[in-house]
């Protein structure tokens, strides 16, 4: 670890200089709210400094890789820490690649080639308010807007999904180019039509009080869902060749 020359620990900007190239979403702030709940907790110097060890800065590579990755709230990833820290301290292994988690989104890449449906090899995530604003870098009111367009859409429960998070995050990075939550609200109306269209054609089979019919029809919205996606890219990419 690239430590400072005259001390063996990180200030919190040379922890964020060292992490932003592998995760360039991350900032001070979400540094700060990582500690405030509890998943880290670096030492500090009289002054009050925040002081980051070797240790610190992998137990944060690796809370950072389960959520950019796997999209896993901050709940299972406190449970996953206090797992390693019972085990007499061991050290902080490497996130698993996106995807090792998810046996039955391999199975169903198999199956269903490129026509899987996106997101089906994201663990399912239960996010509240608070974290779903630190996983995606949105700020309260953001979020607020998002939700007032239906772009973002909380559970019965009044927590988030990952559905919820994806396109939290997809927003943030919106806005980055001046685009406003109202501006937004076109993919929800896309979607909706989609739902519809999807919803009239595996009707005759959802109806059918037949488990396998149901299966059936499941598969169906899935590889519909698919073979919409491939037709939204090639379609966009072709109104977008002069600019490209």
């Amino acid at each position: 670890m690239p430590l400072s020359r005259s001390r063996d620990y990180l200030s919190i900007g040379e922890v964020l200089e060292s992490l932003q190239q592998d995760f360039p979403d991350v900032s001070i702030s979400k540094i700060r709210f990582l500690e405030a709940e509890g998943l880290i907790a670096p030492q500090r110097t009289g002054s009050g400094y925040r002081m980051f060890f070797e240790g610190d800065l992998d137990r944060l590579r690796y809370i950072l890789s389960l959520q950019r990755d796997h999209f896993l709230p901050l709940k299972v990833i406190r449970e996953r820490l206090a797992q390693y820290e019972s085990n007499g301290g061991a050290p902080i292994p490497e996130a698993p690649p996106p995807g090792v988690a998810g046996k039955k989104a391999a199975a169903s890449s198999k199956a269903g080639g490129d026509t899987a449906a996106a997101g089906e090899d994201l663990v399912s995530v239960q996010l509240s308010r608070s974290e779903l604003l630190g996983a995606a870098g949105v700020s309260d009111k953001e979020l607020k807007d998002l939700e007032d367009y239906g772009v973002v859409v909380a559970g019965e429960s009044g927590d988030y999904d990952e559905s919820a998070l994806i396109a939290a995050k997809a927003a943030k990075r919106f806005f980055e180019y001046g685009v406003e939550p109202r501006h937004l609200k076109m993919y929800r109306q896309f979607a909706e039509r989609e739902a519809a269209f999807f919803e009239q054609i595996v009707m005759p089979a959802s109806r059918r009080r037949d488990p396998d019919a149901q299966k059936a029809a499941a598969k169906s919205v899935r590889e519909l869902a698919g073979l919409a996606r491939q037709m939204r890219d090639a379609t966009l990419r072709s109104s977008l060749r002069e600019l490209l």
